[in-house]
């Protein structure tokens, strides 16, 4: 049976996952870096406060005393959000594209692929408490 503590984790992470999904979609990955792009350049720090998740991941970290799925969860929300600054700023300020990229921004995304971390991030979280 799963504690209840951990099932509280998660879900506060499902809400917070939802959140950034919701502020964060659009059709096509291009759409999605442009509306990441709009926090970005008020301020790359307004950026990084609209994911919480990855200050959810720390925390997560620390709970589970860096227990190495809780760390695997936080090394990927790192590279998540380094692959999207990345793109924005190859994409947006440098507009240095390669066209296979661009034709891969412009690829229409499945309506529920944002959805992807509500069914890959919270085993992690659990196994992280196990």
């Amino acid at each position: 049976m799963i504690n209840e503590l951990i099932l509280n984790y998660i879900i506060i992470y499902v809400f917070l996952e939802i959140y950034e999904v919701q502020w964060q979609k659009a059709t096509t990955m291009v759409g999605m870096l442009a509306r990441m792009h709009e926090y970005y350049k008020k301020s790359v720090f307004l950026f990084l406060i609209m994911h919480p998740t990855f200050y959810f991941s720390i925390f997560i970290m620390l709970v589970s005393n860096y227990n190495m799925y809780a760390i695997f969860f936080f090394s990927i929300k790192v590279l998540d959000i380094a692959m999207k600054i990345m793109l924005i700023k190859q994409v947006f300020i440098d507009k240095e594209i390669s066209h296979e990229l661009s034709l891969a921004l412009l690829t229409p995304l499945n309506k529920y692929l944002p959805y992807m971390g509500l069914v890959v991030y919270p085993p992690f979280i659990y196994l992280a408490f196990s």
